[in-house]
């Protein structure tokens, strides 16, 4: 147990938050600076490693957008989190089809992870990608941020309402370097900003990602002065509830949440409605939340798995609608995960939102 001491750092007891910072993303310790977490081998498996038709769908309505946009010069992509680097491949193969719009993009990637950005860079071998540790190397055009599964491995603060109370879940290392949870009173700060919003106001057990609205602030900065939008993929609920959503997992397994530390994923589910009404109040237009099922098949996935099905043997058509099955499954990832698009533009007539 005495490895535990190293993600508590220079302090015995800490937010739930500022621990899972910790055991996630240190540079020499963490979960994200230590091992690749994605694929069949990994700990869990994305919807690019999935199916590679869901990167190109994303690349369409990219490409759509700017359309919408009216087809600028300086067009900006800054991808959140790009993992292994999957998507953003089949997004430039894409893009080389449409010539006038290839000429326009420009294409940023925000990793934290030093040791993801390494592998990146050795699987991503165009000169015009740029990886970038904040946003203002963005100067001209509109903006688009995208991220799937980017805003559910960020960390959260927890918190328990007590009669008149609000107290927030901390972890302690005691004396035998053993981990426990305590409930401290609350910051004044961090019950100001929860009493701000209507969605978790009158919850007992309320999730607030503090740290990744933070993130968010300086995209919605930045996309106040450029126009643009934000388009995250994530798996989450629609409706706030009282339900305590961290978990671990690892190599595809529910893992205890404590243990295995920096060697296991942790994550938290995405509360949609507080999503929903957080841009709302930083001044950004929100199309309705939709499933993953919803979008991809109003984007045309299932037509494009036929034109490219043509072309297939019998074992790799099989082999291809399996895979779409699990991305568009009610019970699997087809309604778990829910995509979001928030903007400040004058029009609202983005592609996969009917």
């Amino acid at each position: 147990m005495k490895s535990n001491i190293k993600f508590f750092k220079s302090s015995r007891i800490l937010p739930v938050d500022e621990f899972f910072k910790n055991v996630l993303y240190d540079n020499k310790l963490g979960y994200y600076a230590s091992k690749l977490p994605f694929g069949e081998k990994g700990d869990f498996i994305t919807s690019p490693k999935i199916s590679y038709l869901f990167s190109e769908i994303i690349a369409i309505w990219i490409i759509s957008t700017w359309e919408l946009f009216g087809k600028p010069k300086n067009f900006n992509i800054v991808e959140l989190g790009p993992g292994d680097g999957s998507l953003i491949n089949v997004l430039l193969k894409s893009f080389k089809k449409f010539p006038e719009f290839n000429s326009s993009k420009k294409i940023f990637l925000y990793e934290k992870s030093n040791y993801l950005k390494k592998i990146q860079k050795e699987k991503i071998l165009d000169k015009n990608v740029n990886w970038i540790n904040n946003f203002n190397t963005l100067k001209k055009g509109p903006v688009i941020f995208f991220g799937n599964e980017f805003f559910d491995a960020l960390p959260i603060k927890q918190f328990i309402r007590k009669k008149h109370s609000i107290l927030e879940k901390n972890y302690i290392l005691n004396k035998n370097h053993k981990i426990e949870e305590i409930f401290n009173k609350a910051s004044k700060t961090d019950i100001e900003i929860l009493k701000s919003f209507k969605t978790i106001k009158k919850l007992n057990f309320i999730e607030l990602p503090k740290f990744g609205f933070q993130e968010l602030k300086k995209m919605i900065k930045k996309i106040s002065e450029l126009k643009g939008c934000i388009l995250m993929i994530d798996y989450g609920y629609l409706k706030s509830n009282n339900q305590d959503t961290l978990q671990s997992v690892m190599k595809h397994k529910k893992n205890s949440l404590l243990d295995n530390l920096g060697k296991a994923d942790i994550t938290a589910h995405v509360n949609f409605e507080l999503l929903n009404e957080f841009f709302f109040k930083n001044g950004l237009k929100v199309n309705n939340v939709i499933t993953q099922k919803a979008f991809l098949e109003n984007m045309g996935i299932i037509e494009r798995a036929k034109i490219v099905a043509k072309n297939m043997k019998f074992s790799e058509q099989s082999n291809l609608y399996l895979r779409i099955k699990r991305l568009l499954s009610p019970g699997s990832m087809g309604d778990l995960f829910k995509v979001i698009l928030a903007y400040k533009f004058n029009k609202n007539n983005f592609a996969g939102f009917k």
